[in-house]
């Protein structure tokens, strides 16, 4: 049991559920953790340890020596830290490893997570529960222009192909709770997107609809 009321937010790559999970961490003073950081961390500890991330011993390994101060690492984004935390991502037994160390986090004061399948298999009775998500198109467009941003030349074209790759990879863990609340941010901005999902926030978490 958590002493704290816990939100549970899913959704696609870049359809801006971790800022949206951030914004509304820091507005209810509640702790944020993006699970997309733990299976980039045990990829990257897997392939320290000279094992193949795709290896399900190596990667279960990995997932069950993970700790707090290992998701502080600087070198958790990017093509390496991508490819691994997809191979471990898609091991059973490296999300059953990690199952605890995510409900163990909410235990304190309750906590918002972003990820896959926060609403359905890690918090299940998650009181607020929102499934963010974009059309593949607004999807590619705000990462291209992320990686613009960060001069890194890229086409837009192959973008949104392997954003439809990464669609295709996550769609076994890719759950949406009968219980969320739908929230496309196709046609928002990220003001109306917060200020949305505050309002059905809120709502659930004072009894609402």
């Amino acid at each position: 049991m958590t002493r704290g009321p816990v939100i549970a937010i899913d959704g696609p790559a870049a359809a801006g559920k971790g800022t949206l999970a951030r914004r509304i961490a820091a507005a209810l003073g509640l702790p944020y953790l993006d699970t997309g950081l733990l299976y980039r961390a045990v990829g990257r500890k897997a392939l320290e340890a000279g094992g193949n991330p795709a290896d399900p011993r190596a990667a279960e390994a990995a997932a069950r020596a993970l700790r707090p101060e290992h998701l502080e690492r600087g070198d958790l984004r990017g093509p390496v830290a991508d490819a691994a935390a997809a191979a471990v991502a898609a091991i059973p037994a490296v999300r059953a490893a990690l199952l605890d160390f995510q409900r163990n986090f909410a235990v304190e004061r309750g906590a918002v997570l972003d990820g896959r399948d926060i609403g359905t298999v890690i918090f299940p009775d998650a009181p607020a529960k929102l499934y963010v998500t974009a059309s593949l198109t607004e999807r590619a467009r705000r990462r291209w222009q992320e990686l613009r941003a960060k001069g890194i030349t890229a086409d837009l074209a192959t973008v949104e192909a392997e954003m439809q790759a990464r669609d295709t990879r996550d769609a076994p863990n890719m759950r949406q709770a009968a219980d969320a609340v739908v929230l496309d941010t196709t046609a928002l901005d990220a003001e109306a997107a917060f200020a949305c999902a505050m309002r059905h926030v809120r709502a659930r978490l004072h009894g609402g609809a």
